[in-house]
């Protein structure tokens, strides 16, 4: 950690000597400049490339994450930490529709009243041509609070401020392979895999095929990622499962109640269910957009925990559940990795009793060294037989194959789209809204989630919820959508429908939008 994480003195610049405090030092880069606590130590990337972008652990990032990140294979969780990168093509494409722009000749954070979502805030400074991502763990405050502080130095140069959805627009302009058509993920395959906690660059890669291995899981997101993604990009998964990989993907969401991780479900049953179907919705955002299409599994990843302890099991059965649910609402099937003494077996406890929708694909850690899908007394042989297990056999190890060395946990898989085959994905109904709209998690919730811009619009289905409105113009019902800003699966009151009247939710058609 200390060689990766040197302290470069030469980048705070005399900014820092003024501003700084005896607990906080001046960051700046590019002209932006910002205070963060004095003992973060800051990493010129540019420097050494090699360095891992952690957001388990402290530290401020200057530069483009390399391509060749060391990493070691399993880090899991979040905390609050900064990287800075410059804003062009290569750092938009891994940015998002929710990143926030500094008003013209600022460096102001004015988050504008939207709760942040998934461990991580997205600023674009274009004053001084920076994107900033900041993470964080429990709370967003201690980011906030330094995303606050923010300021401009006479050297900063602007550039043109990102368009709404650059990230999605732009990332064709970053050089790589044309995506291609993408088969079901991880498919049809029987033998040995890994996971490294950055996706290896596309000619590691190659390298690697003079392995055994042909499965690779790869973090799609999540509100306890650890690893950035530099070259995790629709392009990617093209080239790589063109090569004959099985891509795994796993979403590393909100952790077990019982642990010690900054974003943990709920105790409560219908709230940990819904931050299941939540994440669900979100994984299937993420896989979307790397072009992994319906039918393919994807993987959560549920860390050990104490499954003696009751609330916790329950909290962890309700949200793996609601996952499960929404992803075959959504066309993909369910994965789930954790521990063989808690996650897993748990989940097996339940097999037979009908109380939990359990998940397609079992993926459990068990390092035995031994490379089979045999899980012992954790898992009946007869439950989940039909081609749905991964094994993790063994983990933390350096391997070089090609001349690449990487640190990787390794897998055997035995896979085939078995289990229960998801419904196609729910049908669209196409509503006109105006002015633009908050969404919120629940037809009940009164915390915004989001932001539905006005215009032509999709939603799924409407329940009966809270009323908007007043006495003469008003509404109950309450319409499921993926907003523009913030999370899919969020709900916006039928009152901002521009066609119908109080307590009406048809859509443009005049179509009775169904129950959810």
């Amino acid at each position: 950690m200390a060689a990766s994480l040197a302290v470069v003195s030469s980048l705070l610049g005399a900014v820092g000597a003024q501003a700084a405090s005896p607990s906080t030092q001046v960051v700046g880069y590019h002209g932006y400049h910002l205070r963060v606590p004095a003992g973060w130590p800051v990493v010129d990337l540019a420097r050494t490339p090699g360095a891992c972008v952690r957001f388990d652990v402290h530290a401020v990032y200057l530069g483009h994450p390399g391509s060749q990140a060391d990493c070691p294979s399993h880090l899991v969780g979040r905390t609050d930490a900064l990287l800075l990168q410059p804003l062009d093509a290569v750092s938009e494409a891994s940015s998002g529709q929710d990143t926030q722009v500094a008003p013209q000749g600022t460096a102001t954070y004015r988050p504008e009243g939207v709760a942040p979502v998934g461990g991580e805030i997205h600023l674009a400074v274009p004053a001084a041509g920076v994107l900033v991502t900041a993470s964080f763990g429990a709370s967003s405050a201690g980011v906030e609070q330094v995303l606050r502080s923010g300021g401009l130095s006479s050297d900063a140069v602007a550039v043109p401020a990102p368009r709404p959805g650059a990230g999605a627009v732009r990332a064709a302009a970053v050089p790589q392979a044309v995506p291609q058509d993408v088969p079901v993920q991880p498919g049809g395959y029987t033998g040995s895999g890994f996971e490294a906690c950055a996706a290896p660059s596309t000619a590691q890669m190659s390298a690697w095929a003079a392995s055994p291995y042909r499965g690779v899981g790869v973090y799609i997101g999540g509100n306890s990622r650890a690893c950035d993604q530099p070259n995790l990009t629709a392009g990617w998964v093209s080239t790589v499962t063109a090569g004959g990989w099985h891509i795994m993907p796993i979403y590393v969401g909100s952790q077990a109640p019982c642990n010690s991780f900054g974003h943990l479900v709920s105790t409560d049953p219908a709230t940990a269910s819904a931050q299941g179907a939540a994440e669900a919705d979100d994984a299937v955002t993420q896989a979307q957009s790397l072009g992994i299409p319906g039918g393919s599994a994807l993987y959560d990843d549920m860390e050990g925990y104490d499954s003696s302890n009751s609330s916790c099991r329950i909290g962890v059965l309700n949200y793996l559940s609601g996952w499960t649910q929404e992803l075959h609402a959504r066309g993909y099937l369910s994965g789930v990795y954790s521990s063989a003494g808690s996650g897993i077996s748990d989940l097996a406890g339940q097999y037979t009793t009908g109380a939990y929708t359990l998940p397609d694909h079992i993926w459990f850690a068990w390092w035995n060294n031994v490379a089979d899908t045999d899980a012992g007394s954790y898992v009946p042989a007869a439950d989940w037989a039909d081609h749905q297990r991964i094994h993790q056999y063994h983990g933390g190890a350096d391997e070089t194959w090609g001349g690449v060395t990487i640190n990787v946990d390794g897998d055997y898989l035995d896979v085939d789209g078995g289990g229960s085959t998801p419904p196609p994905p729910p049908a669209k109904y196409w509503v006109d809204t105006a002015p633009s709209a908050p969404v919120y998690a629940s037809a009940t919730s009164t915390a915004q989630t989001g932001t539905l811009y006005a215009g032509t619009n999709y939603v799924y289905c409407k329940v009966w919820g809270r009323m908007v409105g007043d006495s003469s113009v008003y509404n109950h019902w309450w319409l499921r959508t993926d907003p523009d800003v913030g999370p899919a699966g969020q709900y916006v009151s039928a009152y901002y429908l521009t066609l119908w009247g109080n307590d009406q939710a048809d859509d443009n058609n005049g179509n009775v939008i169904p129950d959810c």
